[in-house]
């Protein structure tokens, strides 16, 4: 019963999505899905496999750098509080600062598929530190003064109490993190100096005017997105399966 209400959804996306392109709307730009599946199919691997391949090894390159930087900031406040003000600045900083002006920026000093690795990191950074922080925040006072009545310092009380406290706050926050790091991805790919990667082949479909590749290229993005975000999930129960429990 609990994945009935998402099946539902998905099949009532389907449904709005099949007669919005039995009607026309938005003069025909809307293929139906059959005719998106036909196309992706025609295409085949050769179009979609080296894209993909290229966007999520981007994605998960920001995604361990931005999250490892997130958590490991998260902790440094526990063990050192009087810089959180200056870790909750410089992570709501990350947040605010518009991204595609820094890309640019990135693509000029650096090159390459760099401002693919560093959107994504950014697009991860924020939620990640905000959720581990909460977490850590989390941890049981009596289990805390209990090692702190056995001589344990800030540093035994982090990894004792506080680090497994946060892992359902953590968790949650890096399953968000992944479709945000292949978002970040795909913008880093936009902005150009690159030849390949979903982001390329959405540009060149576009460019085409070839509509049912474009909602093709997108449904294989948000596939990308969807299977980060089920690799994390399964983590998470492998490694702290009371996380799942705590979820629901």
């Amino acid at each position: 019963m609990k994945y009935l209400g998402g099946l539902l959804g998905i099949v009532g996306l389907i449904a709005a999505w099949w007669i919005l392109a039995a009607f026309g709307v938005a003069g025909g730009t809307i293929p139906s899905p059959w005719r998106v599946l036909d196309t992706m199919h025609t295409d085949g691997w050769a179009l979609y496999g080296p894209n993909f391949k290229v966007t999520a090894a981007g994605a998960l390159k920001g995604f361990v750098w931005g999250n490892a930087l997130a958590i490991g900031l998260a902790m440094l406040v526990m063990l050192i509080p009087p810089i959180e003000s200056l870790a909750t600045q410089l992570a709501i900083l990350s947040y605010c600062t518009p991204l595609l002006a820094l890309g640019p920026i990135i693509l000029v000093v650096f090159g390459g598929r760099t401002p693919t690795v560093f959107l994504a990191a950014m697009y991860c950074f924020f939620t990640t530190m905000v959720g581990t922080v909460t977490g850590l925040r989390s941890a049981d006072t009596a289990s805390l003064d209990l090692v702190r009545a056995y001589g344990g310092g800030r540093w035994q009380r982090l990894y004792r109490v506080q680090a497994i406290a946060a892992l359902p706050n953590t968790f949650a926050a890096l399953k968000i993190a992944a479709p945000s790091a292949v978002l970040g991805a795909i913008i880093g790919e936009y902005l150009g100096g690159v030849d390949s990667g979903i982001g390329v082949a959405l540009t060149a479909a576009q460019t085409a005017y070839n509509v049912p590749r474009t909602w093709g290229m997108a449904l294989a993005a948000a596939a990308l997105a969807g299977l980060g975000y089920a690799l994390v999930a399964l983590a998470a129960r492998l490694v702290a399966p009371w996380t799942a429990q705590e979820a629901r």
